[in-house]
């Protein structure tokens, strides 16, 4: 028997934005998202004595949402992406052949190739891996999933067994 719970609460929302760019090295335009993200934990017990607590959970997606929210989020191992100039007050970037000059505490580099909705899911999941495995040995696996609009979104998913 498998059993889940989740989080998926309206105020761990990230509204931010991005341009996610195609493997012939075009881009979408700059533009925003309110991104959701959503939690689901995989148990193999959940009696009394393998309760996992909900609390560390949430303050780490509040932790997430906060440190992305209101940010231009740059994906800083994308091919097409080169910093040109950076100081304490901005950064200077060329993405896709387009240049940017933007203010340096407007903008999030992300340890990724790419900023879509997989690329997201895969960061929260690597960001929240050792909080959860932290929680509980009967957590089986977990999933993260984000959402940039009702519908239309996508899922990580991590076994930790």
């Amino acid at each position: 028997m498998k059993h889940r719970t989740f989080i998926a609460r309206e105020q761990y929302k990230v509204s931010c934005a991005h341009m996610t760019v195609f493997p012939d090295g075009t881009k979408e335009r700059l533009h925003g998202h309110n991104y959701s993200i959503a939690l689901a934990l995989d148990l193999d017990r959940i009696d009394l004595s393998a309760l996992v607590p909900f609390s560390p959970l949430k303050q780490a997606l509040g932790e997430l949402c906060a440190a992305w929210k209101e940010r231009v989020l740059l994906a800083a191992h994308n091919p097409f992406f080169k910093v040109a100039r950076e100081d304490d007050l901005e950064i200077e970037f060329h993405l896709c052949g387009d240049h940017y000059v933007l203010p340096k505490s407007d903008v999030l580099l992300l340890p990724c190739d790419n900023i879509s909705v997989e690329a997201l899911s895969v960061l929260v999941a690597a960001r929240l891996r050792n909080a959860i495995e932290s929680l509980s040995p009967h957590i089986l696996g977990f999933e993260v999933t984000v959402a940039e609009s009702p519908g239309q979104g996508a899922t990580c998913s991590v076994s930790l067994r």
